[in-house]
């Protein structure tokens, strides 16, 4: 029901698969991409499951009763900020709704799973990227383990989703400023909602089990340039129409992205805009076990402030296996 969700359904759609299952937590959001795909592609079959990723039973019930060869995983708490402040619903829905989710697909024997990752899982500052990154080796162990073709694909920020920055500079723009920037250095990579879809679909069909693909972002772009363009597209200046205030970073933000980690090395796909991690880690399934243990027992005492010292002490801990 996403922004990256609602479009891949809209692109797998268009491949005439025998049967689509879109399952999500918000009633609205299914609500409206189901009944798109139904006015849109009406040859398709479609069933609108909701159904929350944390209730490990109610997925098994739901698999076992569609039988899918392919999952698409983008349910995902995503906002940076928003997350800092809300660390444990981070943690159990991005990783623990991400075991879940494996845990299934394994139960009932799916074909190939794809992980809709973020460059926020590179050497993380924040609990989602934390998070994020632990979701990525989630996926690595189950691929390893089982020999299915399990993935991950990486990628920046995507204009136009539901809270990202374009909305929300247009919306001050339209109020008259002034525009928010967080720091005049930070930068961003950014791509199409249709574009990083499509390249999610060609990654999936690429896996063989256990890679994370990282998408061609191009550049990263300064944020402050972005918001200058905005408010000469809607035919204003900078400094006399609008101003651009400068409000700090927030935290978990860094002030720039990366898509690779030191440690991993990386070569090109047949497809140009794809590139494949090899990373020398290697995903053990009992320091995994044991890790995801502790991060439980760290939720259960209810202690807000060092959640995102577990998660990134639990990574660093299967980085050195």
């Amino acid at each position: 029901g996403g922004s990256i969700g609602s479009e891949l359904c809209r692109q797998i759609a268009r491949y005439r698969p025998s049967q689509m299952i879109l399952l999500g937590h918000g009633e609205n959001s299914i609500f409206q991409i189901h009944n798109e795909i139904l006015s849109r592609f009406s040859t398709v079959k479609c069933d609108p499951v909701i159904a929350d990723v944390r209730n490990l039973k109610r997925l098994t019930d739901i698999f076992q009763r569609f039988n899918p060869d392919i999952v698409f995983h983008a349910a995902a708490h995503k906002h940076v900020p928003l997350m800092e402040m809300n660390p444990s619903e981070s943690i159990t829905n991005n990783v623990f709704g991400t075991r879940n989710v494996l845990a299934a697909c394994e139960e009932t024997n799916v074909k190939q799973f794809v992980l809709v990752s973020t460059d926020k899982a590179v050497r993380p500052a924040s609990i989602m990227g934390a998070t994020k990154r632990l979701a990525e080796i989630l996926v690595l162990e189950a691929a390893q383990r089982t020999g299915k073709a399990y993935v991950a694909v990486r990628f920046g920020n995507v204009l136009g989703s539901r809270g990202s920055i374009v909305p929300i500079f247009q919306n001050q723009i339209a109020a008259g400023g002034p525009v928010t920037v967080t720091h005049q250095d930070v930068k961003r990579f950014f791509m199409t909602i249709p574009e990083a879809t499509q390249l999610i679909i060609r990654a999936g069909a690429l896996g063989q089990g256990g890679e994370i693909f990282v998408l061609d972002m191009g550049e990263q772009i300064k944020i402050v340039d972005l918001a200058k363009d905005l408010i000469r597209l809607s035919g204003l200046e900078v400094n006399r129409d609008i101003d651009i205030v400068f409000t700090g970073l927030r935290p978990g933000e860094k002030l720039e992205e990366e898509l690779f980690a030191p440690d991993e090395t990386y070569k090109t796909t047949p497809d140009e805009r794809i590139f494949v991690i090899h990373s020398h880690a290697t995903a053990l399934t009992r320091p995994l076990l044991d890790g995801l243990a502790e991060l439980e027992t760290a939720l259960h005492q209810n202690k807000r402030e060092p959640l995102l010292d577990h998660t990134l002490r639990v990574i660093k801990n299967l980085s050195s296996n």
